[in-house]
Parts: C-alpha cells; sequence; structure tokens
C-alpha cells in the first residue's frame, strides 16, 4: 500500500488480481446456468470501476481487443447490483475495518439520493390531463 496520505481518501481505479482475490472475488455471485463467462471475474469488476470511475456511458466502454461486450460488463454490474454483492461487500469492509480500529466515522458520508433528470425543467414533472374533456354523453 503506498505511504502518501491521499491513497486512504479516493476510490480505486483498478484493483490488483491479490487484492481482488483477498478482499472482494468471494462476496461477488457467479452463474450457476449457461456458459462459462469469456473473462474473468477480476476483469469484469475493473471494467466496472473504469465506467463507474470515469463516467462513460456503458456503450463508450472499450475492452482490451474486445475481449468481451460492454452489455456483459453491464449485465454482471447489474446482477452484482441487484442480489447484493456489493451490499455484502461493502458490509464487509465496514465490519473489517472496525475490527482493525481503522473505521473513521468523522469522514464517513454517504448519500444515496438519486435526482431524476427530465427534459423541459420543472415545468414537465407532472402534466394535468383533461379527461372530461374526451368523453361523450351515450345517448
Amino acid at each position: 500500500m503506498p505511504a502518501n496520505k491521499d491513497y486512504c481518501n479516493t476510490l480505486p481505479k483498478k484493483v490488483g488480481r491479490a487484492d481482488f482475490n483477498k478482499y472482494i472475488a468471494s462476496y461477488l455471485s457467479h452463474g450457476t446456468r449457461g456458459p462459462k463467462p469469456n473473462i474473468s471475474k477480476f476483469k469484469t469488476f475493473n471494467y466496472i470501476l473504469r465506467v463507474l470511475h470515469t463516467g462513460i456511458q456503458w456503450e463508450q466502454l472499450k475492452t482490451y481487443k474486445n475481449e468481451i461486450h460492454w452489455s456483459n460488463i453491464y449485465k454482471w454490474h447489474n446482477r452484482w447490483s441487484k442480489d447484493g454483492s456489493y451490499e455484502n461487500l461493502l458490509t464487509a469492509s465496514i465490519a473489517h475495518l472496525n475490527w482493525l480500529g481503522k473505521l473513521d466515522l468523522s469522514i464517513l458520508h454517504g448519500d444515496g439520493s438519486n435526482t431524476v433528470a427530465k427534459k423541459g425543467g420543472t415545468g414537465s414533472v407532472t402534466q394535468v390531463t383533461n379527461i372530461s374533456a374526451g368523453k361523450k354523453p351515450l345517448l
């Protein structure tokens, strides 16, 4: 681990194979049916980190020699997000840091809020429809 203090205050851009196998791999689910994935969970996880770090669109993700399509990386990210793999990894990381006495709650910030962006600003958030204008009396 680097000696500079800023290392602890940054998000990882890439995870090494040894750290991935030691800390991350056991918390990520794997497929039980179908063919074996083309690339390892290690490479998939690092591609996901690249997208999250750079903020690029999934479609803009370029893989090494086109070894896997971007949609497959997204599918693994979506699967791990929905099945609780990321949540389990986060919980285990927090528990491990607490056990080591390195959990500093004075710098812990959590924000899980989402903001919906719509075209047209606030005027298009709610549409009022007049349902009585379309009704005709029955004879």
